[in-house]
C-alpha cells in the first residue's frame, strides 16, 4: 500500500508544514495545491476546520482541504461548509518491472540532475515555472529530473524522487508540437529504470481525472488506479 500523503510530502514538499489541532497545514510558496492544501489528522474534529482555516490565513492562503479516500465526513463537514470540490485526482502505479521491460532507444532520455536551462524553458512553457522548480530543488531523498530528446530536438522534460520503494514522477511535460512522438512512455520508462537501481520497486504518477489522454497513456503502460483524492477548495475562490 503506498502512503499517499507521506509520499507527496517527501517528494514533492512544501516550504513548510504547520501543524494545529486536527489538522496538517502546509506553506506552498507558490508551489501550487498539492503543497498548499490542509490534510486531516485521525481524531480531527468539527472545531478543529475553523483554526486550520484561520492557520492558512494566517500563512497569506486561501483555504483549501485535500480530501483522501475514505475521509467521507470531512467531505461532508466541507461541503456543508460551502467548500466546492476541485481537481479529482488518480494515483496510478505499477512495479517497476511492468515498465522496464524493454531497451530504451538511444540518445532519447537521460538522467539529469541539476536540470538544464533548455529543461526548466519545457517547463515553464506547461505552466511548471520557479515556485514549482522550487519544490523539486527541496526534496532530500534520491531525486532525479529526466530530459527528453525526439527527431534531434528538445522534446520533454520530467522529475522523479524515491519514498518508501516508490518513485513517484511528476512534473511531465512535453513540448506541444512534438506530442504523440512516444516521448512520456520513453520518460516513464526511465523513471522506472532509476527507481529500480535506487531500490525502487513501483512507479507511481497522479493524474487528475479530467485528464483523459494522460489517463488512457498510463493505463495503456499498466498503472492502475491505487487510491486518490480531491481538494475542497473555499467558497471565496468558486469559479
Amino acid at each position: 500500500m503506498i502512503d499517499l500523503t507521506g509520499a507527496i510530502d517527501a517528494t514533492w514538499p512544501a516550504l513548510r508544514q504547520v501543524e494545529v489541532p486536527g489538522f496538517t497545514l502546509r506553506e506552498g510558496a507558490g508551489g501550487g495545491s498539492r503543497v498548499s492544501a490542509a490534510t486531516a489528522r485521525d481524531g480531527w474534529r468539527d472545531a478543529d476546520i475553523a483554526g486550520a482555516e484561520a492557520g492558512m490565513r494566517d500563512l497569506g492562503q486561501r483555504p483549501l482541504f485535500m480530501v483522501r479516500e475514505g475521509e467521507a465526513e470531512l467531505d461532508a463537514r466541507l461541503e456543508a461548509r460551502g467548500y466546492v470540490i476541485a481537481d479529482p485526482t488518480v494515483l496510478r502505479a505499477a512495479p517497476v518491472d511492468v515498465l522496464d521491460d524493454r531497451e530504451i532507444p538511444r540518445v532519447t532520455v537521460f538522467t539529469i540532475w541539476e536540470p538544464l536551462a533548455i529543461m526548466a524553458e519545457i517547463w515553464a512553457a506547461g505552466g511548471v515555472g520557479p515556485a514549482r522548480l522550487a519544490v523539486m530543488e527541496r526534496v532530500t531523498g534520491p531525486k532525479t529530473a529526466i530530459f527528453g530528446r525526439i527527431k534531434d530536438q528538445p522534446a520533454g522534460t520530467a522529475f522523479a524522487a524515491i519514498h518508501q520503494g516508490t518513485v513517484f514522477v511528476h512534473a511531465v511535460e512535453v513540448l506541444p508540437r512534438l506530442r504523440r512522438n512516444g516521448m512520456a512512455v520513453w520518460m516513464m520508462r526511465l523513471a522506472a529504470r532509476w527507481g529500480r537501481a535506487q531500490g525502487a520497486e513501483r512507479v507511481a504518477i497522479l493524474v487528475t481525472r479530467a485528464n483523459d489522454g494522460a489517463n488512457a497513456l498510463y493505463a495503456s503502460l499498466g498503472m492502475g488506479e491505487m487510491g486518490g483524492y480531491h481538494y475542497r477548495k473555499h467558497p471565496e475562490e468558486a469559479p
